[in-house]
């Protein structure tokens, strides 16, 4: 899927060597030389104009934020490849998570956006995210109209009846689970850690579903599938931007949303945390 000769023309410059580095859902994963000398990172794929638009179009706008934001930068993006920087990747330390920490609170903090959503058509993994900008909506509705049913409704066949109810009842009640009111902010919208690169002594930002959310949702996600040194991140991320009361107990309601994604992309392998998420909402 990988063209060399197209990567050599959106950089200005040939490529001279190309290392395979597997794949993820719908595209492989490449590192190339260029003659230049610069290691970058391309992600390929037949047919994904969709989903590469969407994550450069995240990225960009995450580092908005500011000149400090630890977002990886887009070098170049067609309908056919995505292209960053190469990265070496190396282990978390307890410094970079705290660094981490601090520069993701400034990032949900500054020049936070007016509505929630975003102005192009989203993607988490290979699948469409609604990001339909609102001001008139409050977050829970939107997190619940925009989030939680359409993917409630992927999963379902993978569900059973009352597994359907219980999240509709999630639904129901998001305004009372939702805790006080918070604006919108920058958010990475599939903050897993697997979507965090290690290098240089920092956090990067990479693969956002980017869009004005709730900031309570990339710290969620964080703790979903076992963020190293998570304590500092959160700990940081406490001192730089303190977290409404409560928001421990609200993990469970912003993890609902990946969780469906994941049943819905992989089926009933991931059913049992799911359910687990939405009892633990409901309180």
């Amino acid at each position: 899927m990988l063209d060399p000769q197209r990567v050599g023309e959106l950089l200005g410059v040939p490529v001279e060597e190309v290392t395979d580095r597997g794949s993820s859902h719908s595209w492989t994963l490449h590192q190339a030389r260029m003659a230049d000398g610069r290691e970058v990172f391309v992600k390929a794929a037949h047919d994904q104009a969709g989903v590469f638009a969407a994550e450069a179009a995240g990225l960009r706008w995450l580092a908005e934020a500011g000149p400090g934001a630890p977002v990886a930068e887009v070098l170049a993006a067609d309908d056919h490849h995505l292209i960053l920087p190469w990265l070496a990747a190396e282990p978390s330390t307890p410094a970079a998570a705290e660094r981490f920490g601090r520069e993701l609170a400034a990032l949900h903090t500054a020049s936070p956006p007016s509505s929630y959503g975003a102005s192009w058509a989203g993607y988490i993994a290979d699948l469409p995210l609604d990001n339909t900008l609102t001001d008139a909506e409050a977050w829970p509705r939107w997190y619940a109209d925009r989030r939680l049913a359409p993917f409630l409704s992927r999963a379902a066949r993978h569900l059973s009846e009352s597994d359907v109810a219980l999240v509709e009842r999630v639904i129901t009640e998001i305004e009372s689970l939702a805790g006080p009111p918070e604006p919108p902010s920058r958010i990475h919208g599939d903050l897993w850690s697997g979507n965090v690169l290690w290098s240089g002594g920092r956090g990067w930002l990479i693969a956002p579903a980017a869009h004005g959310g709730h900031r309570e949702t990339d710290l969620a996600m964080l703790a979903l599938f076992g963020t190293p040194h998570i304590s500092y991140v959160l700990g940081a991320y406490d001192e730089v931007a303190p977290l409404a009361g409560g928001w421990r107990e609200r993990v469970p309601l912003h993890q609902l949303h990946p969780l469906l994604v994941h049943v819905a992309l992989f089926g009933g392998s991931y059913r049992s945390a799911m359910i687990e998420a939405a009892r633990s909402a409901l309180g």
